[in-house]
């Protein structure tokens, strides 16, 4: 097997306005577990086993910032609690602070999590009133964890003393609410001070896609682009033969101390299936959008998807099948996956809906028009996306519903159709419409683009840190 492993080459680009020391650790933000799957055997992988937690140097930072530029508020507390200008514990300087992490749970106040902490209720209720402007306490959600910082006190009959939080709000920010010099509360953001890098992987597929992609290194999330990438083209079902090739470059960022802390997006891609090449490459057009174009120009993105549904397995093809409830051979319309009760089920293209409702055995039931030709339907739903009814209009990618098994269905699935013309076409075969073709100097501008991915690419390759990353 020919593997071709990681390639590193570091881009400096500016990535905070603070400098800061952190430990171990992730933002709390509920997303798929990079880090541990990223760099199988490194370091790194600790940073997806514990909530971030920074001590002493965020307090430090956290007192050094209150005469930053950065938008922040003060909130004085009840003027009869205790503040924290008192003299030090006896012999310190300095009281040393430390750390209790948090998970939010359903039903939760920033108000309730601070107090089931230890935080007096008048000093949990001045510190959340410095957010305001830096932060809503209401976009916190079930899952998310907070840091809540004390200071120990001499006294073994007194409680520590409540001294601020943290709350991260991904692997590159967090808001930090200290105490302010002049008595209350003062809230900021503070940024890592990371780095990007472009890393390369390309390996062999012997059996699996994504086994390739884990012993090339590369990590799962970014394969799992990959195949959202191409998923209009490719039908990963099927397509997929052993001795294919895959090739993917991406951005990643690096903390200070060296560790990936974040697996950003795919730069360039390409799958070679049955000796056919397939590349993507990322360009912005000059009206700012992002998208993946093929070396023609021509958007990888079509007005349609094959697949509106992630980690799905194909449970039943277009066709003629005996009908497992029914017992008798009958055409079976559309495609089905197989998928966990409540995955997200996404619209296939932009579109209006034109149904939403029960509709007989295919139970809870979307169908959207895309347009004259084309229209899509989604069948067996648990339940539909809030605000999704007739009339609706949704754009392509956008949730509107989650698998379930309503109607005349054996099991959790998504039972999909695509309509043309009013009738009713195999949605793994059927040639799908095209997107975006770069024209004039819009395509001159992606030519660049390209060329400048592939010379990257290319020096990647060369560079004798290619196992760096593993």
């Amino acid at each position: 097997m020919l593997l071709r492993g990681i390639a590193v080459a570091t881009v400096l680009i500016a990535g905070a306005a603070l400098n800061l020391h952190y430990t171990d650790g992730v933002a709390a933000v509920p997303t798929s577990n990079d880090n541990a799957l990223t760099d199988r055997g490194s370091e790194s992988a600790r940073m997806s086993k514990a909530p971030i937690s920074i001590g002493n140097p965020a307090a430090a930072a956290a007192l050094d910032a209150l005469t930053s530029g950065r938008s922040m508020t003060i909130a004085m507390s009840d003027p009869t609690a205790s503040t924290y200008n008192d003299a030090s514990p006896v012999g310190t300087d300095v009281p040393t602070t430390y750390q209790t992490a948090l998970r939010i749970k359903a039903g939760d106040t920033l108000s309730k999590v601070l107090r089931r902490a230890g935080a007096a209720p008048q000093e949990a209720e001045a510190a959340i009133r410095s957010l305001k402007g830096v932060y809503d306490p209401r976009k916190l959600k079930a899952g998310q964890s907070i840091s809540v910082t004390f200071v120990p006190t001499s006294s073994d009959n007194s409680d520590d003393r409540f001294n601020g939080f943290e709350i991260p709000l991904d692997y590159a920010t967090r808001i930090a609410v200290a105490p302010a010099p002049s008595g209350g509360y003062k809230a900021h953001e503070i940024e890592r001070n990371l780095k990007t890098q472009r890393a390369r992987g390309d390996g062999v597929i012997e059996w699996s896609l994504f086994q390739a992609g884990a012993d090339a290194g590369v990590p799962a999330r970014v394969m799992a682009e990959l195949v959202r990438a191409f998923s209009w083209d490719v039908d990963f079902q099927r397509d997929i033969r052993k001795d294919d090739r895959f090739e993917v470059m991406y951005n990643r960022k690096i903390s200070e101390d060296g560790q990936v802390v974040h697996n950003g997006q795919i730069v360039f891609a390409a799958l070679t299936l049955s000796g056919e090449r397939k590349p993507i490459y990322l360009h912005t057009l000059k009206d700012g959008t992002t998208d993946y174009f093929d070396g023609k120009g021509q958007s990888a993105k079509k007005a349609l998807m094959r697949t509106p549904i992630d980690g799905a397995r194909l449970s039943s093809s277009f066709g003629n099948r005996k009908h497992p409830i029914l017992g008798y051979t009958k055409k079976h319309s559309g495609t089905d996956f197989a998928a966990p009760t409540g995955t997200p089920i996404y619209a296939a293209g932009d579109g209006v809906l034109d149904m939403a409702g029960r509709n007989g055995g295919y139970g809870k039931y979307v169908r959207i028009r895309h347009n004259s030709e084309y229209s899509t339907a989604y069948a067996h739903m648990k339940s539909f996306a809030r605000g999704m009814g007739k009339g609706k209009r949704v754009r392509q990618g956008q949730i509107i519903g989650y698998v379930g098994t309503t109607g005349r269905s054996t099991g959790p699935h998504l039972h999909y159709e695509i309509i043309r013309h009013g009738v009713k076409v195999n949605p793994m075969r059927v040639k799908m419409p095209s997107g975006k073709k770069l024209k004039g100097t819009e395509l001159v501008h992606f030519e660049a683009t390209r060329d400048a991915l592939m010379t990257q690419w290319a020096m990647l390759g060369d560079t004798p840190q290619q196992l760096a990353q593993r």
